[in-house]
């Protein structure tokens, strides 16, 4: 009897102890371009907030945009997601542009701090000098398939369907209290505290959100997360590419060096696996492909500059296409491409130009140059052996036609210490 009295106690007092406790809430914190990183990143976020039992997992958003395939993939996570998740465009001067105005209304809630935006959420491509280069048809289909998909979206969340569209078709952009008016967000909170005060007893997908004073634990990227979203920038893959073609001419016109070869090899892998995950256009490869064949002929070939001026201009039409643009944030500024297109043109004129013409050269020393030059017979010499006179010094010879004391050999071959000759006609002979 006392034992399940104690059980009944201990039951009871159970409850309360619960309460104080009180919930947990996650929260992860995205900060720039919308990629593959951050996609895989906000996946495992919600996976450990439902196996964690937070209450909600909060996505604090401040983004230009990014990757639509990435913003697919985080829209249909959080469909699928057990626990309620919660986009908050903070902090103020935050901005929820193109992927994140659809990442925000994706959510089950979506709030926005004081001072903060939202929208801009038109597919553009653009070329270059930052002018639209698409194709109209091509620029149809992307602007009516945002559009369909972000109406779908707000119509599922129970937003604003027509702002939604006019998001995509206009690329409207407005605040936080005016998105809060024309119900495209739930909440406008100064800080999370706040925010979760205002979460509180919200009905969300048939749950009631209990998330006052709930304890927030921050849940942060992990490494392999961290080097991808590194590498998803298009600043660093223009970088390594350069290295790459560094590194490689370097060797090639360094035979034996090593190290450039090395560094250029790993930094090639690194460009290849960047171009699986970054939106890049295969006309800007070409182009900077071609750029270096051009710079390698030119070395070669005497054209007095002509290609290595071809190589240049292709190398910067390719930095200028090489990253699809209909995509906000995967870009290149020309802050970035006119530099990496000088040092590249200087590499190439001063330093991969020498090195290869340096290895044409003739041989200047050692017996190589020996070869082609005469000498006189210091006694016979023939298939047995025989002695020559070359610049002063006496050298073993051999030759298969015999050679007579005093006529002069030309030497055509060397081994080890014994030079191959054969007999040059005399002046005497030449002339009678």
């Amino acid at each position: 009897m006392n034992r399940w009295f104690r059980v009944l106690l201990a039951a009871w007092l159970a409850g309360p102890v619960a309460g104080l406790c009180g919930a947990e809430v996650g929260l992860i914190q995205i900060k720039g371009v919308i990629g593959p990183a951050t996609a895989g990143y906000i996946s495992r976020g919600i996976d450990l907030a439902g196996a964690r039992g937070y209450a909600c997992l909060i996505l604090q958003l401040d983004t230009p945009g990014g990757s639509l395939e990435s913003t697919k993939d985080i829209v249909q996570k959080f469909y699928v997601s057990t626990v309620p998740t919660v986009v908050y465009v903070a902090p103020a001067g935050a901005w929820a542009g193109s992927a994140g105005c659809f990442i925000t209304m994706a959510a089950d809630v979506a709030a926005m701090a004081p001072s903060t935006s939202i929208g801009a959420a038109h597919p553009v491509s653009l070329g270059m000098g930052g002018a639209e280069k698409t194709d109209d048809v091509m620029k149809q289909k992307m602007e009516n398939f945002a559009s369909s998909y972000i109406q779908s979206i707000a119509e599922k969340r129970g937003r604003n369907v027509e702002w939604a569209k006019s998001s995509v078709v206009k690329s409207e952009s407005i605040t936080a209290t005016n998105a809060l008016e024309l119900k495209v967000i739930d909440i406008i909170a100064p800080d999370l505290p706040n925010l979760l005060s205002q979460l509180d007893g919200r009905e969300v997908a048939g749950k009631t959100l209990k998330t006052a004073g709930a304890t927030i634990v921050t849940i942060p990227m992990t490494a392999r997360e961290r080097v991808l979203q590194v590498l998803s920038h298009p600043e660093l893959m223009l970088l390594l590419m350069l290295v790459a073609m560094y590194g490689i001419i370097g060797e090639l016109s360094n035979p034996g060096a090593v190290l450039p070869g090395v560094v250029g090899a790993i930094a090639l892998v690194l460009v290849l696996y960047m171009a699986a995950i970054l939106p890049v256009n295969t006309a800007g490869l070409v182009f900077i492909g071609l750029a270096v064949v051009l710079f390698i002929v030119d070395i070669y070939a005497p054209t007095h500059g002509v290609l290595t001026f071809g190589g240049i201009a292709s190398f910067f039409l390719g930095a200028l296409m090489l990253f699809d643009r209909a995509e906000p944030g995967f870009g290149l500024s020309l802050a970035y491409i006119i530099p990496a297109t000088v040092v590249t043109a200087l590499f190439f004129v001063f330093v991969a130009g020498a090195g290869v013409k340096a290895q044409l050269l003739p041989v200047r020393a050692g017996r190589e140059t020996m070869l082609g030059k005469t000498g006189n017979a210091v006694a016979r010499i023939d298939q047995a052996g025989g002695k020559i006179l070359f610049e002063g010094e006496y050298w073993n010879a051999l030759s298969d036609s015999p050679v007579a004391a005093g006529q002069p050999v030309e030497i055509i071959g060397i081994e080890g210490l014994t030079l191959k000759v054969k007999p040059q006609p005399s002046t005497t002979d030449k002339y009678g």
